[in-house]
């Protein structure tokens, strides 16, 4: 699956530009943008700009916090 490719790629230190995501799926620039806008909007995308100006973005790990068992209330 081309979603699973742009993630794989996105988990290195450096992330992968829009234009790596591009070459790595087959995917139009406008595609790999529409795809990382979904990724944003669930708060699960780092932006960061490279040392030669151009901007990658990759995945944050999302921690799941510890439920506080007193305060979930009991059925």
């Amino acid at each position: 699956k081309k979603a699973a490719r742009v993630n794989k790629i996105r988990w290195g230190e450096k992330g992968a530009t829009r234009l790596e995501m591009s070459k790595s799926t087959g995917w139009q620039l406008h595609s790999c943008r529409a795809f990382l806008t979904g990724l944003r909007k669930k708060g699960d995308i780092l932006k960061e700009q490279r040392s030669d100006g151009r901007l990658a973005y990759r995945i944050v790990q999302v921690v799941a916090q510890p439920v506080d068992a007193e305060a979930v209330p009991n059925d």
